[in-house]
């Protein structure tokens, strides 16, 4: 949604200032508040005339694990006052979109029909980190569609080897 994108974008780009050489400290405790801060009943809580803001920080900074930073109160607070919880899912997006682009890496996300894990991993991470020509922060996701093979999704870029990819390439050549 572009009008969230906006909105977070002045969120983002204050807390990147702010973080000042920390940003992977302040991603620490980002990450998990935007994952609560997104969840649907959370939003309809706070969208509630009967709750006041200070509940909906309480709530929100008691489900975040490990607690918040006095940095991280004030962030959440100003979020909360000038009510732009929607978007706080956003702002952690395009604050990891900002520390990626600081220390040249990306993020990659990989589909595979089966768990990926350990030094399989690692190797598939080092041959996409050739291919694409930069360090790679990786999140394995299952999706027993594929078959067999991996689809990586970089960015804007796809590598998908996958045995649904072929099939679909032969089923083409095939009909064509």
């Amino acid at each position: 949604m572009a009008e969230l994108a906006t909105i977070a974008r002045p969120y983002a780009e204050a807390l990147y200032k702010a973080s000042a050489g920390n940003a992977q400290a302040t991603a620490e405790w980002l990450e998990p508040l935007a994952q609560v801060a997104g969840s649907a009943p959370l939003q309809q809580f706070a969208a509630s005339p009967k709750v006041s803001s200070q509940q909906v920080f309480d709530l929100i900074a008691g489900m975040v694990p490990g607690g918040l930073p006095q940095a991280g109160q004030n962030f959440l607070h100003a979020v909360i006052d000038n009510g732009r919880l929607a978007a706080l899912p956003e702002v952690a997006t395009q604050f990891r979109a900002l520390q990626n682009a600081a220390s040249g890496a990306a993020d990659a996300v990989l589909f595979s029909a089966f768990p990926i894990e350990g030094p399989a991993l690692g190797e598939v991470q080092a041959a996409l980190e050739r291919r694409f020509g930069r360090k790679l922060t990786t999140r394995v996701e299952l999706d027993p569609s594929l078959i067999g093979g991996i689809r990586a999704v970089v960015g804007d870029e796809v590598l998908d080897t996958s045995v649904k990819a072929r099939l679909e390439q032969m089923k083409a050549a095939l009909t064509a």
